[in-house]
């Protein structure tokens, strides 16, 4: 055995979180309800009672946060018709890599007519965290989305700012197979990134809020009534997005809550502050 392979044998294996999600939903006399149910390693999903027509689901990772080489997948579909509101218990934490990213796979599947809400409480980066995420999503006909990604930088209380942090989020949202919407964030430890006047400006928290639907249109004034110094809202055909920026979590989840409330009419509890 070679010197190498010696190192290799003597090194420990590190534990690494392993979690695959998967929840289907459907309309039945005009009640969304569970139709389908898959938990497996960390990722477990709960269902809270509601009190209107939709169905929540919590996601749950069990794991206490990730770090490098973790790996969570999440698989979403509500059939024709249904209205599925997706959240998490909490902020996911992203601590610190030894140098591979922690990995989580997202998709999405609505059926005709259906409405899929994906609202994740905040990612918080730590110092060293890597975390590289994936969303993707399959429209039918008529069916409509509001998803928001929201990411804090570090832990204001404790005087962090994460400045050694890196995200990938990849985006890609099709209807009928066809690709209507697709965007990239990259974090690095660039000091540009987090200090120029055309990206962060020194913020510590940032969101993406994307609405989808025939009506986006008539949503664009209102949500810009709701925008906060430092945000933006635009509108190309269905697709209604929203940038915003603050400067700690507290600001930014005071500014998302009302707007989400708008888009998509339902702020899961959990989001409560």
């Amino acid at each position: 055995m070679t010197v190498a392979a010696l190192a290799v044998a003597a090194s420990p294996r590190m534990q690494r979180a392993r979690g695959e999600g998967r929840v289907v939903a459907t309309l039945r006399d005009c009640q969304t309800e569970i139709a389908e149910l898959y938990q497996e390693g960390c990722a477990k999903i709960r269902l809270p009672h509601t009190h209107d027509a939709s169905l929540q689901a919590v996601l749950m990772n069990t794991a206490g946060g990730l770090t490098g080489g973790d790996h969570i997948s999440w698989s979403v579909e509500a059939k024709a018709g249904a209205r599925l509101v997706l959240t998490t218990p909490a902020c996911e934490r992203v601590y610190r890599s030894l140098g591979s990213d922690a990995v989580v796979e997202n998709r999405l599947v609505a059926g005709a007519g259906a409405h899929v809400d994906w609202l994740p409480q905040e990612t918080i980066l730590f110092e060293g965290g890597r975390l590289d995420r994936r969303l993707d999503v399959e429209l039918a006909d008529g069916a409509t989305l509001t998803a928001v990604e929201a990411v804090l930088l570090g832990r204001e209380a404790m005087g962090e700012a994460a400045r050694n942090a890196h995200l990938r989020d990849n985006w890609r949202i099709r209807r009928n197979g066809r690709l209507i919407h697709a965007e990239a964030t990259v974090l690095s430890a660039d000091p540009a990134e987090r200090d120029g006047l055309s990206l962060l400006n020194g913020a510590l928290a940032f969101a993406t809020v994307l609405h989808i639907a025939p009506d986006a249109e008539r949503r664009l004034d209102a949500v810009r009534a709701l925008l906060p110094e430092i945000g933006g809202a635009s509108l190309i055909g269905e697709r209604l997005t929203v940038r915003l920026l603050a400067e700690n979590g507290l600001a930014l989840r005071r500014a998302l809550s009302p707007i989400i409330a708008l888009l998509s009419g339902n702020v899961p509890r959990l989001w409560t502050l």
